[in-house]
């Protein structure tokens, strides 16, 4: 089985690596310096410190890396998403099973990356098209630490081949037919960990973060049930796992970004010193977007929101969350 890897950041890079040990696997990045190194061994401007397989070969060529490919993993960034599928998509055949490593809702169609590949690619196979979601922080994969994901995919014999695929010893992998829910949850939790990040940055302890990610469930869990979600699989990997793994880890991206919004730090200077994609900062206009369009409260959310687009302070959004009015949990 030939595995295409699209996107190059550190998730898609730690993908790669764990596949192309056991089945052939090319690795597309944007940029051909980038793929240069990963032919040598290495992404450090992604994943710094790590080797890399020697089995596994890059490419920035887009049509070199998905042409006669049996699986498509989709790891680009939200922004980016349509504009690479749209490019590899005369390449891809109907039934050929595309998943979506990425965490995020597209600007301004509200659309998750599944929707974005059925809209792409209308004569897909849609349930061959299906997200791989969890509490996944690349650099403790790529360590060897024992982790999990969730493969979330209607079909589901293809969603087995897919889950012996990247099983491994330390990578364990379950499946899914909710794919709204699961993909939904990934999404979501971008926003949550924000908020994590921020009282975290203001110095408060686990009493504050620990409220924070509960009532984050809530609210995750209530515009996913009316996206179409199930509500189990809000309490399982794919949602409490990986909220629990993005608001607690100073890997998560997106913590990292409300940390330093706790700490003082203008958005516009926090993302200057980045330089991979924290994917919440976007994706917390769609999330609001959708709970209106739904009608679903979410009180964290907004005061996230507020705080990245309105200029409010942090304390101030901390201030109105525990001031809201009292109600039966």
């Amino acid at each position: 089985m030939k595995v295409a890897v699209v996107g190059a950041g550190s998730w898609g890079t730690t993908v790669a690596a764990m596949l192309a040990p056991r089945t052939e696997t090319v690795l597309w990045a944007r940029r051909a310096d980038v793929a240069e190194r990963v032919n040598g061994g290495a992404n450090p401007d992604y994943l710094p410190g790590f080797d890399l397989p020697d089995t596994l070969k890059a490419t920035s060529s887009i049509d070199a890396a998905v042409d006669g490919v049996d699986v498509v993993v989709m790891g680009v960034p939200s922004h980016g998403y349509r504009a690479v599928l749209t490019e590899a998509a005369p390449l891809l055949a109907p039934e050929t099973p595309i998943l979506s490593l990425t965490k995020g809702i597209e600007q301004p169609t509200l659309m998750r990356m599944t929707e974005v590949t059925y809209d792409v690619l209308p004569d897909h196979d849609r349930s061959h098209i299906g997200a791989l979601t969890g509490p996944n922080l690349a650099r403790e994969i790529m360590a060897g630490q024992p982790a999990a994901t969730v493969i979330a995919m209607e079909n589901a014999e293809t969603a087995t081949e897919l889950q012996l695929l990247f099983m491994g010893p330390r990578f364990r992998v379950y499946t899914n037919a909710d794919v709204v829910g699961a993909e939904s949850a990934g999404a979501l939790k971008n926003v949550m960990a924000l908020a994590a990040g921020m009282a975290e940055g203001l110095g408060f302890g686990l009493n504050t973060v620990s409220m924070l990610m509960t009532r984050a469930l809530v609210e995750m869990s209530r515009l996913g049930v009316a996206m179409g979600g199930s509500a189990t699989t809000f309490a399982g990997l794919a949602g409490m796992g990986d909220l629990i793994a993005t608001c607690m880890s100073t890997e998560s991206r997106n913590h990292r970004v409300g940390l330093g919004l706790g700490l003082g730090k203008t958005i516009d200077e926090i993302v200057s010193e980045m330089n991979m994609v924290a994917e919440g900062v976007k994706s917390t206009e769609g999330v609001l977007a959708l709970a209106d369009l739904h009608g679903i409260e979410m009180p964290i959310a907004e005061q996230v929101g507020r705080v990245l687009y309105e200029g409010a302070s942090v304390p101030e959004a901390i201030a109105i969350l525990m001031g809201r009015t009292p109600k039966a949990e």
